[in-house]
């Protein structure tokens, strides 16, 4: 006992001397890259892949992945670590649980208004997202009939469409798949109609038709107009007038084609299996700037600036490999990693150790009243790596960054906790640590108003400092760097585990009942919460795994372990005087109920399992309270590890997001199997004898 609290005292006399925030990188290093990345290259960048319509299975995507190519080939890559990988995509194939996209291309589009006067409305491709993406070629000239929103079958009730043109205010393919494909609609005209349409009614939304593969010789068109266009159109109609509409779409609409990802690598000098792996989306309508012109920007940018480096002797190769991947979203990605099983992270028995995944990362924080939001890996994924990003981020909020046509606005930048969205989801369910840079608010996002003109290169060089810093720490990390991320990490730790004990009394505090589930329940917070940090301080070895280094995390491990225990014991003492009578065994008396396993790789389709259940069966998710998050739902997934029963990935679930009856957990558990996306468990009978020998 005595030598376990001495150690404790070092760890904690040593944590008080570990580096200030913010200086775990070599000031040489940071330095170097504050010299050689550039906002204003990477913005010209920008203004070059915002030139293509980059709607993902497209030809012209094609042209916008040739372009990153060719940039590379002048940066230095050759054609051994740097290419072009295609991938089918006709919207039947399927990448994981996901359906590809269909190839779309389209020459011409127009919609004129021919009663009660003549008036042209809009034309493709002059306004780039007037046209509904995924639309296909046609022609109809019929009268229009408005349906509010036209997402929902009651929106129909008491109107005739058939043969129509509807209006809406719905998502464009929600739209277009009720009152085209169900009730008999010709086409589609949506404008819109939120929060954001009031401030700027000329502002068009981005939408998609999105067909499912029974639905792709059934899709005619649509278009997407401004509020100031829909509510002139809506007010005629409203006045009693007739309006009859001519809508024309020419090319060749749906075709299979492909999907490209832009590969590129800096190959490792010592460690050269084990790799850091950037990622960003090249995809969306032409302009969508900050969505994703930006994030594949500051990508070409710091692959330039790495190799640069490298090629003049300034900068020693990465010991390990660093990877970039310029990607349709999501789809592309699926399909990179379904080729490549290599792409897995160290629980998995593979060498990616990290993810930087950049996407919508130059924002002008003066004009759009956004700020940088990094976000951590999620509970089922603890790492150091969000101690590594967080002390980069702090270091760049102390340094002064500015450039010529750049903004003079302050660094403004949160660490949030996991949220999804984006293509790090397909690393982290492969057990890579992944987290995301990206901006927040951004009021553009997904409409015709994200323009090269709201990116700023300020702002966009500091997210590539933070982001090439913490790749080049990670992929160099020596003993004595090992040491000092340990202790910051220990520091951090220490400080997270204490707030979730202030959490778990909080939980403690708010229960009615105060019974011994209730109790339970807040340790399984605390609980969590160590787990969660102790396999965070544990990851360090995966980065340096000498002997020295393995030794300080062992005894960080430990220490952290002893204020777990310290604080379980708060709680228990404090117990008595809010009611509750102490358990102290908690949740690890809980059954573990049964175990589920997965049947697929990737992020499940957000529409299960829902979308595959029947009428009877959906009617159980429509009840208040049935449904998990998004996220929640994500991480259900990634809590299965064939040894988690369905009792402890509840638990992990409600500590992680909040508290979420085990009711819930089950059932998507169930249908979950019942659809075949997992099993459940089914150890191989011992023979007679086995368990004696």
């Amino acid at each position: 006992m005595k030598r376990k609290l001495l150690l404790v005292s070092l760890i904690l006399l040593h944590t008080s001397l570990a580096l200030p925030q913010g200086k775990l990188l070599d000031p040489k290093l940071r330095d170097l890259l504050h010299e050689s990345l550039s906002g204003e290259l990477a913005k010209e960048h920008v203004i070059q892949i915002t030139r293509h319509s980059r709607v993902q299975g497209s030809k012209q995507f094609r042209d916008s992945a040739n372009y990153v190519l060719n940039q590379l080939r002048g940066f230095g890559f050759d054609d051994k670590n740097a290419f072009i990988e295609s991938y089918p995509s006709d919207g039947k194939i399927e990448y994981q649980t996901w359906v590809s996209p269909s190839g779309f291309d389209m020459d011409w589009a127009e919609l004129r208004m021919i009663e009660p006067y003549e008036e042209r409305i809009v034309g493709y491709p002059e306004i780039p997202m007037s046209l509904i993406t995924y639309s296909n070629p046609g022609s109809a000239t019929a009268e229009l009939v408005f349906v509010g929103a036209g997402t929902s079958d009651s929106d129909y009730e008491g109107k005739n469409v058939k043969d129509k043109i509807v209006l809406a205010t719905g998502y464009g393919g929600s739209v277009h798949r009720l009152a085209v494909l169900k009730y008999g609609a010709k086409a589609v005209v949506c404008f819109l109609d939120d929060y954001r349409a009031k401030e700027y009614p000329d502002m068009l939304a981005y939408t998609g038709m999105w067909p499912r593969s029974d639905e792709l010789d059934r899709v005619t068109f649509g278009f997407n107009l401004t509020n100031r266009q829909g509510t002139k159109l809506r007010d005629l109609l409203a006045s009693g007038k007739r309006v009859v509409v001519k809508a024309e779409a020419k090319g060749i609409g749906l075709e299979p084609y492909f999907m490209d990802v832009v590969v590129a690598t800096i190959q490792g000098s010592e460690h050269g299996s084990e790799e850091i792996v950037f990622s960003a989306h090249l995809d969306h309508p032409k302009e969508s700037a900050n969505d994703n012109a930006s994030g594949s920007a500051a990508l070409m940018d710091i692959a330039r600036s790495m190799t640069e480096l490298i090629k003049q002797g300034r900068m020693p190769r990465p010991k390990r490999t660093i990877r970039f991947l310029w990607v349709p979203e999501w789809y592309g990605t699926m399909a990179y990693i379904d080729k490549h099983p290599d792409l897995r992270g160290v629980e998995l028995e593979g060498e990616v150790l990290a993810n930087l995944n950049m996407d919508m990362v130059g924002e002008n924080l003066e004009l759009l009243h956004s700020k940088l939001i990094i976000t951590r890996t999620p509970d089922s994924i603890p790492s150091v790596l969000n101690d590594v990003v967080a002390d980069m981020a702090e270091m760049v909020d102390g340094m002064d960054i500015r450039t010529p046509r750049g903004s003079l606005s302050q660094m403004n930048y949160r660490i949030t906790p996991y949220s999804g969205g984006s293509d790090h989801m397909m690393f982290i369910d492969r057990k890579i640590p992944g987290v995301m840079f990206s901006h927040d608010p951004d009021y553009t996002h997904h409409t015709s108003e994200d323009t090269p003109d709201k990116v700023d290169p300020v702002e966009l060089e500091r997210t590539e400092i933070i982001a090439a810093a913490t790749a080049l720490y990670l992929a160099n990390l020596t003993e004595e760097q090992a040491k000092d991320l340990a202790f910051l990490a220990f520091a951090n730790s220490s400080k997270r585990l204490a707030e979730g004990m202030n959490h778990a009394r909080e939980l403690m505090r708010s229960q009615s009942g105060r019974s011994t589930a209730d109790y339970s329940e807040a340790l399984s917070v605390l609980w969590h919460k160590w787990k969660v940090e102790d396999e965070a301080l544990y990851t360090i070895i995966h980065y340096n795994g000498r002997d020295s280094s393995q030794a300080i995390v062992a005894e960080m491990r430990s220490s952290l372990k002893a204020q777990f225990d310290r604080h379980s014991k708060t709680l228990e003492a404090v117990a008595p005087t809010m009611g509750y009578a102490t358990r102290t065994a908690g949740i690890l008396e809980l059954p573990g109920g049964k175990v589920p396993i997965r049947r697929t790789r990737g992020p499940l389709d957000f529409g299960l399992p829902e979308s595959k259940l029947s009428e009877a069966d959906l009617e159980w998710y429509r009840r208040p309270g049935n449904r998990l998050s998004g996220d929640a739902k994500f991480e259900l997934v990634n809590f299965i590890d064939g040894k988690r029963g369905s009792a402890m990935i509840r638990n992990a679930l409600s500590a992680e997001f909040g508290p979420i009856r085990q009711e819930v957990v089950d059932r998507y558990l169930e249908d979950l199997v019942k659809i075949r996306v997992l099993d459940w468990y089914s150890p191989m009978p011992m023979r007679p004898g086995v368990a004696d020998q």
